[in-house]
């Protein structure tokens, strides 16, 4: 059994999470000692820890949720899972192509060898947006 704290230490989660996590639904509220403190057992730590890798991993509560859903049925096919990650897997590249160009664009602003504010790349091209090359 584990308190809180020791749960927290041992997931990296802060407390607030974990009872944030607790009123959501995603971990049952953990038994309590007769001095009511929340009392967790492997299993609780065993879903906190899925729940810290999936956040890790970026997905949302809700996809979370919905892994958790699907890891209680472990003899149906994986095809929901996947279609998650998949989903994800998607967003997450548009974000990458988008930090693509904003690196690209901040790249070529931050060259700027005018060595005056008054013709500074940097400056010119946050007040005119049409300087930019790239559509960020």
């Amino acid at each position: 059994m584990y308190s809180i704290g020791q749960l927290a230490d041992k997931t990296g989660v802060k407390v607030p999470t974990i009872r944030y996590y607790e009123q959501i639904g995603l971990i049952a509220p953990p038994e309590r000692t007769a001095g009511n403190q929340r009392r967790y057992t492997l299993a609780g730590f065993q879903r906190l820890s899925f729940i810290r890798h999936s956040r890790d991993l970026g997905f949302s509560l809700q996809d979370t949720r919905e892994f958790l859903e699907l890891s209680g049925h472990p003899d149906q096919k994986c095809d929901d899972a996947h279609k998650i990650a998949t989903r994800h897997l998607a967003v997450l590249r548009q974000k990458i192509a988008k930090l693509m160009r904003l690196e690209a664009e901040l790249e070529r602003i931050s060259c700027c060898e005018s060595g005056k504010l008054g013709d500074c790349a940097v400056l010119e091209t946050l007040a005119d947006h049409s300087l930019c090359k790239t559509d960020h």
